[in-house]
């Protein structure tokens, strides 16, 4: 989805670099993966057409943060009336 993000801190001899990688339109994301010792984090199309990736060494890197975007639930909403769909009676 458009505004998925994974930010990636690597550590990067005396100090830690940021790199973002972040689903730049609608219909594409963000997908991590480790493969022996390389991370690889991607940006990706509906079809899974990879349209860029970035790879860092594992043994670098210091955190990996997801960050995707909301989704809706349609399990979570209410009937249409806009009331719970079950009231406590009072006492």
């Amino acid at each position: 989805m458009k505004g998925d993000r994974v930010e990636t801190v690597v550590d990067a001899g005396d100090t830690t670099r940021t790199y973002e990688v972040v689903a730049s339109r609608a219909g594409r994301r963000a997908e991590t993966a480790v493969h022996r010792g390389v991370v690889e984090v991607s940006e990706v199309t509906r079809s899974g057409k990879v349209v860029r990736t970035a790879r860092f060494m594992a043994n670098r890197v210091l955190a990996l943060v997801e960050q995707p975007v909301p989704r809706e639930d349609n399990s979570e909403k209410s009937d249409h009336f806009g009331r719970p769909l079950r009231e406590d009676p009072e006492t």
